[in-house]
């Protein structure tokens, strides 16, 4: 077999017409054993004899639905985004290659397991045959999809754990030889993830909170608009998923089979960590760097990065050097600074795609004892009635006193990595009493009420013990769930209270009362908070009122540094000085006067969903049609989220990330579930689904997901191969 391969590459590499008509056989294998099938909404349903063919056709049909998003996360990915944005990208593109250049890319394809690979060709397959079959469809720079391009998306998350590294530290260290005389004041390039857009929210019941007695998941993620399209993937060889896809990836990332489902919240376990370097040339002019008693030789090596510049590609060259710590990212002082993260592409993958044909809770533990998952909780519900969670996955091993939130001393070994705990060591909850579990990118000490894992448990690098607002709202809720079904999970998902304002509003209202300068101008807005019920609604003036007034304080950034917007949110509301109070909510009656001629403007009225074109960057305009949308912001508690912010020369604020895929399922004898997306499955605006799902968005009125055969089948609108034309 290795024989044959070796003559299929001499023949490919030597003979490109051979590789290209080898590619196209490929291509017409793959799609006489690949059916489409797309519903009412455009879902493509994708049945394959093989895994190979029904990748192939996913990433058809999603070419379909979005090809730009496709191109564009690989752009970014692979490290070439400053080819079609410019230099102010070219160091996005160099911490890409920092961590993993295209020769290491190609080297971890080669490495995998032949099943892999065989994957990772049907991806590039899917979207090259797209691009045969569409020559109108004109991409941004890549031309030409490669079976190695998976392995920078391997973990699932788009950008995942390297977007946290700065690229302005990066900057400041490598432009020049003279930077490693940056200044001694040091804030940190990994810097947490605010509640929106990334987060999200998973909830995992079991069978004593249902009406029918099985357990039940709600996959909720917080993301940008339109980041992930809905599919469902099926195969003969066991494959059978349904869920979110991100535009790129051949594997259902957060969804269910049968058996089982997974939700994945965004983790803020500590699982990079930074090392402060000792650096030195010695009499050869080598850098070297100390390591306990040894002097080590520091990695180096070339790369040369494009940029468009105006009409013209030009070229940059750096050196980019590394420790065993990782690759060096910034400096503090005249000290270098590694960054140690998780970086296992190929072990990655397979753990994301396996994860997806799973049929037992024993299977799917075993699963995560490959423990790259690095990013991420997961929130799990299983037809045998099991529900779990898992905080974190890839978790090294340290020496408990050092204290890793900070950069930590590289030439001292004792600080290094100890391997990685395994699976029963991290923090988990298996089935708890109480019946439920909830993650809100929030505390795990909180995921399960009583029985939630206990702090003094694990070492304190293994979470913070650090709450938000949608955590506080999930276990209100939860603790009086009964008889739930479906809809009624929808319902507890949607619930309009914002635990926010219980404390900022009184604090507010309290202050005008005890003010011996009343205002009297303020005196109506203060009459309609004191009667408000913290609820949102298109039609709530305490809504408009409330959101500015939080974020106007949150702006002026008074409270103390280093408290989450929980805290601020509380000392605004409690401990702030009163007369600060009133001005910042003097500001905002006079900035929604302004901006919208009224401060009694309906929520409704502020709050808007607009998409004008198949841009990923939308050109958001208030004269142009949008929809008012009574969500809220997930600061403020909102489960349901809806982040959204005023752009350009817009006073209105348009929705970009929050609630995008979200489905309720049940685990019964057969699974059951709902669905919906925001805005619809296609990027086209010229498609009947680049839209068709907003109604029910805003009203909350999930569809039937089609799962079995029979019933997608029944709710076909269309049924085709790829490649062939569609009607």
């Amino acid at each position: 077999m290795k024989k044959l391969f070796f003559i299929l590459f001499l023949f490919t590499t030597t003979y490109p017409s051979f590789s290209q008509n080898l590619e196209q056989v490929r291509w017409k294998t793959h799609a006489k054993n690949t059916k489409i099938i797309r519903d009412e909404f455009g879902v493509p349903h994708i049945y394959g004899k093989t895994d190979a063919d029904a990748v192939f056709g996913l990433l058809y049909a999603h070419c379909e639905d979005d090809f730009n998003r496709i191109e564009q996360n690989y752009i970014w990915a692979i490290g070439r985004l400053a080819e079609i944005e410019g230099e102010k990208a070219i160091y996005s593109d160099l911490r890409a290659q920092m961590f993993m250049t295209t020769d290491e890319a190609k080297a971890n394809y080669e490495n995998s397991p032949e099943w892999l690979k065989k994957l990772c060709v049907a991806f590039a397959d899917g979207i090259n045959f797209y691009l045969y079959k569409n020559p109108n469809v004109k991409p941004k720079l890549l031309t030409h999809f490669e079976p190695w391009m998976p392995m920078y998306f391997s973990e699932g998350s788009i950008g995942g754990d390297i977007e946290r590294i700065s690229t302005q530290k990066i900057k400041k260290f490598y432009e020049s030889d003279s930077t490693m005389l940056l200044s001694a004041v040091y804030k940190s390039p990994i810097q947490p993830n605010d509640n929106e857009p990334r987060g999200s929210n998973g909830i995992a019941v079991s069978g004593k909170l249902t009406e029918s007695g099985n357990a039940m998941l709600l996959i909720n993620p917080h993301t940008s608009f339109f980041f992930r399209g809905e599919a469902h993937v099926v195969s003969e060889e066991g494959l059978n998923a349904y869920g979110a896809v991100t535009w790129g990836q051949f594997f259902i990332y957060q969804g269910f089979n049968e058996k089982m489902g997974w939700m994945h919240t965004s983790s803020y376990a500590d699982v990079m960590d930074e090392f402060v370097e000792t650096v030195f040339k010695d009499e050869n002019g080598a850098y070297k760097y100390v390591y306990g008693e040894e002097q080590r030789p520091v990695k180096s090596f070339k790369v040369s990065l494009k940029y468009v510049q105006g009409d013209e590609l030009k070229e940059k060259s750096y050196t980019i050097y590394k420790t065993h710590h990782g690759p060096i990212t910034h400096s503090i002082g005249n000290k270098w600074v590694a960054t140690s993260m998780m970086w296992d592409p190929a072990k990655a993958l397979t753990q994301s795609y396996t994860r997806t044909k799973l049929s037992s809770f024993n299977e799917f533990n075993k699963m995560m004892d490959m423990r790259t998952n690095s990013s991420n909780n997961t929130v799990y519900a299983d037809t045998d009635g099991n529900i779990a969670y898992y905080h974190g996955n890839f978790m090294p091993k340290r020496t408990i006193k050092y204290d890793y939130t900070k950069p930590v001393d590289g030439s001292n070994p004792d600080t290094d990595w100890k391997g990685l705990h395994a699976v029963n060591e991290l923090i988990t909850v298996f089935n708890p009493s109480n019946g439920w579990i909830q993650n809100c990118n929030s505390s795990p000490f909180t995921s399960a009420d009583e029985n939630s894992p206990k702090l003094d448990d694990y070492p304190k690098y293994m979470s913070q013990d650090q709450e938000n607002f949608r955590g506080i709202h999930a276990i209100r809720l939860l603790r009086k769930a009964t008889n739930l079904t479906i809809d009624k999970l929808i319902d507890l998902a949607y619930d309009p209270y914002l635990p926010a304002f219980e404390v900022l509003i009184p604090g507010l209202v309290n202050a005008y009362d005890q003010s011996t300068k009343q205002n009297q101008s303020l005196n109506e807005a203060i009459s309609i908070l004191r009667n408000w019920d913290y609820a949102v609604s298109k039609e709530s003036v305490s809504m408009s009122l409330a959101h500015f007034y939080a974020l106007n304080y949150l702006q002026e950034n008074t409270a103390i540094d280093g408290m989450s917007v929980l805290e601020k949110i509380q000392y605004f509301g409690i401990s702030s000085p009163i007369e600060e109070r009133l001005a910042i909510f003097e500001k905002t009656i006079a900035q929604l006067n302004t901006d919208f001629g009224t401060w009694k403007t309906p929520w409704g009225e502020i709050n808007r969903y607009q998409r004008i074109n198949g841009e990923i960057n939308q050109p958001f305009n208030d004269k142009l049609p949008s929809k008012p949308i009574g969500m809220a912001s997930g600061q403020w508690g909102a489960l349901a989220s809806f982040g959204a912010r005023s752009y350009h020369d817009t006073k209105r604020i348009y929705g970009t990330s929050g609630n995008s895929f979200v489905a309720v399922v049940e685990f019964g004898m057969k699974v059951k579930a709902k669905s919906i997306l925001v805005g619809g499955q296609s990027g086209n605006p010229d498609s009947p689904h680049f839209s068709d799902q907003l109604l029910r968005y805003d009203e909350v009125k999930f569809k039937d997901v089609a799962y079995y055969k029979e019933d997608v089948v029944r709710n076909a609108k269309q049924t085709y191969h790829p490649g062939e034309k569609v009607n």
